[in-house]
């Protein structure tokens, strides 16, 4: 796991059926001062079934996850990391899903500071409504990201890019995109790094 600390950490889940606390991978992609991105990746059991659906579009079954830590086995190791940092999420959805799961599985509910990524693309690129949108699926194009959809790693890696081709093409930093927490913004202060505008 990346060892901090970072300017801003993105997090992308996949779950396993319509129940948004199945969460079956996790994915997250740590910014650092200087712009690199070191991410991490592991699939989770569920402990619940799958559905055909979120198969076909994830690629994750029963199969792919048998021997993987369950939720509870994995968060702790990650909320130690993500605590300090503000997060970024490409929708609502992962920020729900997490929640969901420490419910699920009766984990206290993490107090964790969030951004989106969708309302910061919409901020750098408002010509894109109505012209494809600030998916990712369209973001990949328009801005060349190179990353495969659907799979948590890559997705958080792609929304930590789109927070940082928002920043060049706006001239503002993390920060002033994502009008961070005041929580956020003393951990960081706190953990004496660089995290001023690229």
């Amino acid at each position: 796991m990346p060892k901090g600390p970072f300017r801003f950490i993105a997090l992308d889940v996949e779950t396993a059926c319509k129940d948004i606390a199945s969460i079956c991978q996790i994915g997250i992609a740590c910014v650092r001062a200087t712009g690199e991105i070191e991410s991490w990746t592991s699939y989770v059991d569920p402990e619940q079934r799958f559905d055909t659906f979120n198969t076909r579009l994830h690629g994750i079954g029963p199969d792919t996850v048998r021997g993987a830590p369950s939720f509870p086995q994995i968060w702790p190791l990650l909320h130690d990391l993500l605590n300090p940092h503000h997060l970024v999420q490409h929708s609502t959805f992962d920020k729900s899903a997490v929640a969901a799961a420490c419910r699920a599985y009766r984990l206290p509910e993490p107090e964790l500071s969030w951004s989106d990524s969708v309302k910061i693309a919409r901020r750098a690129w408002p010509e894109f409504k109505g012209n494809g949108g600030h998916g990712l699926g369209h973001l990949k194009v328009a801005l060349g990201l190179k990353f495969q959809h659907h799979d948590a790693g890559e997705d958080a890696r792609a929304a930590a890019e789109v927070v940082l081709h928002a920043e060049a093409h706006l001239g503002q930093s993390f920060e002033q995109l994502a009008q961070t927490s005041q929580k956020a913004q003393l951990s960081l202060l706190s953990s004496g790094g660089n995290f001023g505008g690229r």
